[in-house]
């Protein structure tokens, strides 16, 4: 803990702790996987004992997961798909591939998506895990919401649908597209494999055009 530290008491200084060891965060996992970031040099980094840090956030893992609904939401503010084509597969082709590209784009947001449900879940509180689904569900609704006003002809529950599986698609294709050094160079022995955003925008294209054929 650094010299002269005082506990945050008012609103606002509370408010300015929690900014602080946020962004210490995102230093820290722009420079090293999740599995390698530890709580202690978290606190170490932004002046604090553990301890400390504790008193802001539940744990190491709620710490990430208020990062990944920053990041989740920044996406969504810039997301866009410009001016679509007119059949619904070329329509698909191009809402999925701008979603892969800018995603893509977001190589943070992207691991924490996929170390989501496996790792940073399983270390928060319920009162932490109502707040985080809650914001998380909203974030689904409001991507629905983007890829509905492109895609018409989709229902709500459709978009729901496609929303929910660009989470899953990231989860499961950021590990496959991003594999131990062992694992990479027996891949490229084997010919290789498709990297992250081919992976994603492909999925996602037969899913969505899948969604709007059903739903006819």
């Amino acid at each position: 803990m650094s010299a002269g530290f005082q506990r945050a008491r008012r609103p606002e200084q509370v408010a300015a702790r929690r900014t602080a060891i946020l962004a210490a965060a995102r230093e820290l996992l722009a420079q090293r996987p999740v599995a390698e970031t530890s709580l202690r040099e978290l606190a170490c980094r932004v002046g604090l004992a553990k301890s400390n840090v504790l008193r802001y956030f539940d744990s190491r893992e709620a710490i990430f997961l208020e990062v990944l609904d920053g990041l989740w939401t920044a996406w969504l503010d810039e997301l866009a798909f410009g001016e679509l084509p007119g059949p619904p597969f070329a329509r698909a082709e191009r809402i999925a591939g701008t979603i892969a590209a800018t995603l893509a784009e977001r190589p943070l947001l992207c691991e924490l998506i996929s170390a989501m449900a496996p790792v940073l879940e399983r270390n928060i509180s319920v009162d932490f895990a109502r707040g985080f689904k809650q914001r998380a569900a909203a974030n689904l609704d409001r991507l629905a919401s983007l890829v509905r006003a492109e895609v018409p002809e989709l229902s709500a529950e459709a978009a729901r649908v496609f929303a929910r599986a660009v989470v899953v698609v990231v989860s499961g294709a950021w590990p496959y597209a991003n594999p131990t050094e062992a694992v990479a160079l027996a891949t490229a022995e084997a010919g290789g494999a498709p990297g992250f955003e081919a992976v994603v925008a492909e999925s996602l294209t037969n899913l969505l055009a899948g969604l709007v054929a059903r739903g006819r």
